[in-house]
């Protein structure tokens, strides 16, 4: 995995997991939070945790978060800091400033700042689940492109048939990305297009929502 140096800064249950994920994956992680105990609950997790206020521009350009990878800014439910934080970043020459909004209206003031992402958490949470229950076998929505998803069938029909007979690319335009064997516990990624499918197989497919509803396996 390639290595990548991010700042965050906000230190709160999101951007405390958002930063802990991170280091857990090898990154190096920079926090940056104006709470004495949210900089404590990161410092044995952190590349680096700094206690300030990221309100101010100088704190920014002296901590050097210009030159961070990625910025992500999490600072609970107010807008105006966010805002703020967001706009000194982009004036500082940050390359990549996210952001986490608490509301749609925050999201559209964000996307006039200029940043280059913003994540509604509460709202990704309840659209999947909601869309997982709608449709069952769903395991995801993908956030570049609210029409593509991911979803679990299990081979019954198709039992017997390979992946290059089926022909579903062409067909219907989806990608099987992985296959787990009846019986089995693990994926195998990337499946062999001749390799015959057994009835209770689970597919993994990959394409337009409405057409992998289509598919009967």
């Amino acid at each position: 995995m390639k290595k990548t140096n991010v700042g965050v800064i906000g230190l709160g249950k999101f951007g405390l997991s958002f930063a802990q994920v991170l280091a857990d994956l090898g990154q190096d992680v920079v926090g940056l939070d104006s709470m004495p105990e949210n900089v404590r609950r990161a410092q044995d997790t952190l590349t680096q945790v700094y206690q300030g206020d990221a309100m101010d521009r100088k704190v920014l350009e002296q901590l050097g978060f210009a030159d961070f990878s990625v910025v992500m800014v999490s600072v609970g439910h107010s807008i105006e800091a966010s805002a703020m934080i967001s706009l000194y970043l982009k004036e500082i020459g940050a390359p990549q400033v996210w952001v986490k909004a608490v509301s749609r209206d925050h999201e559209t003031l964000l996307s006039r700042i200029g940043v280059d992402r913003v994540i509604l958490p509460e709202y990704f949470a309840a659209s999947q689940l909601a869309h997982s229950l709608a449709s069952p076998g769903l395991i995801a929505y993908l956030p570049f492109d609210e029409g593509m998803a991911m979803r679990e069938i299990t081979v019954e029909r198709w039992a017997g048939r390979s992946l290059r007979e089926l022909d579903l690319t062409n067909a219907l335009q989806v990608q099987v990305i992985a296959v787990r064997k009846s019986g089995e516990k693990r994926y195998g990624y990337i499946p062999r297009a001749n390799a015959p499918l057994g009835r209770g197989d689970v597919l993994v497919v990959l394409g337009n929502a409405d057409n992998l509803e289509r598919l009967k396996p």
